[in-house]
């Protein structure tokens, strides 16, 4: 596994300007709730300044090869991150709720998702943007929401920036870095994670199974009641007999 990782992203580490323009499309389509999470593009980006700050174990395929910058890539990745956020709040605050209603937007976020987001900013206000960034699956809607509800775009900037600024950068260079060592512990990484997740999938299965158990039990039972209630009524428009 190490093997196809490094072999994968040493070809990345001599080709910049494809890493950055990859990193703004990447996050420009996971805004937009596509199924491409935000950390694998950051945790690649770094595995690829990884490559770059170490050419010696990944020599480039000319001596006057232009490799990846990882303050660049850091830097990019951030701007990255955040330009598909205001991209977003923007289309919130142009279009406004009238989003919601549209079809292709039910499709997408779920009805319960655009409630909860509805929550979050009427306790939260602004702070919410914080609580939209760190976590999956309402960061869309959250960032629609924010425009729609008419939040201060400077607010929404300052706030997400806070939030961007502490975990975006800090994944890239980190992983930069400290790559050899995360490419060392690899296997038994994957084997917590996959452990980890393994647990967890069990556990929603059983959860799934005594959910759809209760709601089978209330809808008998509202079958029931609706029955009996039947029953009664037409007892009692029956004609009374003398």
């Amino acid at each position: 596994m190490e093997e196809i990782i490094t072999s994968y992203f040493s070809q990345y580490a001599y080709a910049p300007f494809l890493v950055y323009g990859a990193i703004c499309t990447f996050m420009v389509l996971s805004a937009f709730g596509m199924p491409i999470p935000e950390e694998l593009v950051l945790i690649s980006a770094g595995f690829v300044g990884y490559m770059s700050l170490n050419p010696e174990l990944f020599p480039p395929p000319t001596p006057d090869a232009a490799k990846v910058n990882v303050y660049v890539l850091a830097g990019v990745s951030f701007f990255a991150v955040m330009g598909s956020d205001f991209l977003i709040y923007w289309l919130g605050k142009k279009f406004g709720p009238k989003l919601f209603k549209m079809r292709w937007f039910s499709r997408m976020v779920s009805e319960a998702a655009l409630e909860r987001v509805k929550r979050w900013m009427w306790n939260y206000g602004y702070w919410a943007v914080i609580i939209f960034r760190f976590t999956p699956g309402v960061r869309f809607p959250g960032h629609l929401m924010c425009g729609a509800m008419g939040l201060s775009p400077w607010k929404f900037i300052a706030v997400d920036s806070i939030a961007a600024g502490f975990s975006v950068p800090t994944q890239v260079l980190l992983v930069s870095f400290y790559g050899k060592f995360i490419l060392k512990y690899f296997t038994e990484f994957k084997i917590y994670f996959f452990s980890t997740l393994g647990t967890a999938f069990v556990i929603f299965l059983i959860y799934k199974f005594r959910q759809s158990r209760q709601l089978k039990a209330q809808t008998a039972a509202s079958s029931t009641q609706a029955a009996a209630h039947t029953k009664q009524q037409q007892v009692g428009n029956s004609p009374t007999q003398m």
